[in-house]
């Protein structure tokens, strides 16, 4: 039975995409590529007669995959850690699929229900032996003058619960406070409304201070947030350096998706 999202940032565990023929498979891989690059990946017009949905693959080991619906490729080749822009979807109930790359072996598989003039983010996440995917709806509005709205979700599946701190660019740790605390495998903050600024992700564990001399399990670069920015931020695993069989890491990294910008 199909589900919908009711609210900015509600979780579903169901999902849906739309058709890119054969001969786009080195476009879509390419795009896919490039955005992971960039970090962002936006919607600025929104048709209110259709739906938007865009995919990131946050599964560690599940290898490169094709995203299908029904029996429509939407995007063949994303590898982890890699999104799609947003792609306009005639509004109804659809069926999702993740395939393994250049086969028809499901993955993990649902159905979900899309609805004009709204725009989703479709997170494939866990590892291979749980494969999950979840449809969060995402903000369309931007947020007010001189405020920004971001939204944390933690699909790293190492790191344990996590505090999450937007660090200013005067980089005065005491007067700062986290913006999530206690944020578990699969758990999503919401919009929280911060000022606009200029601000680093940190992520440590839960519980644990910031200050100068702290450990973290993610130390982010200073970046520009413009007024009535809408921001998602998915935390995933930091991809293990060196040897193929050396120990997994706890460190965790970010996708900074877009979702809106004033205009």
């Amino acid at each position: 039975m199909a589900s919908t999202p009711t609210h900015p940032g509600e979780r579903s565990t169901q999902g849906k995409f739309s058709k890119l023929s054969t001969s786009n498979r080195y476009v879509a891989r390419l795009a896919a590529a490039l955005l992971s690059a960039a970090g962002i990946s936006g919607c600025q017009n929104i048709n209110m007669n259709s739906a938007q949905l865009r995919v990131i693959d946050a599964s560690p080991d599940a290898g490169v995959i094709d995203a299908y619906q029904n029996n429509s490729a939407l995007a063949y080749n994303l590898g982890f850690g890699t999104m799609t822009s947003y792609v306009p979807m005639t509004p109804g109930s659809y069926t999702l699929a993740v395939d393994k790359a250049g086969t028809r072996q499901t993955l993990v598989a649902s159905t979900d229900t899309l609805v004009a003039g709204k725009q989703y983010t479709e997170i494939v996440g866990n590892g291979l032996a749980k494969m999950q995917q979840a449809v969060f709806l995402d903000q369309s509005a931007p947020a007010p003058a001189g405020q920004i709205a971001v939204r944390l979700i933690n699909e790293a599946t190492r790191s344990g619960p996590v505090d999450v701190y937007l660090v200013p660019m005067s980089g005065r740790l005491a007067n700062t406070s986290p913006i999530a605390v206690n944020l578990g495998f699969g758990a999503n903050s919401g919009y929280i409304t911060v000022p606009e600024g200029t601000y680093a992700i940190d992520v440590v564990p839960t519980g644990k201070a910031l200050a100068s001399s702290t450990v973290t399990l993610m130390s982010g670069a200073q970046a520009d947030y413009a007024s009535g920015a809408v921001r998602t931020v998915v935390l995933i695993d930091q991809e293990t350096l060196g040897a193929r069989h050396a120990a997994p890491t706890r460190g965790v990294r970010s996708i900074v998706a877009a979702d809106a910008d004033a205009q």
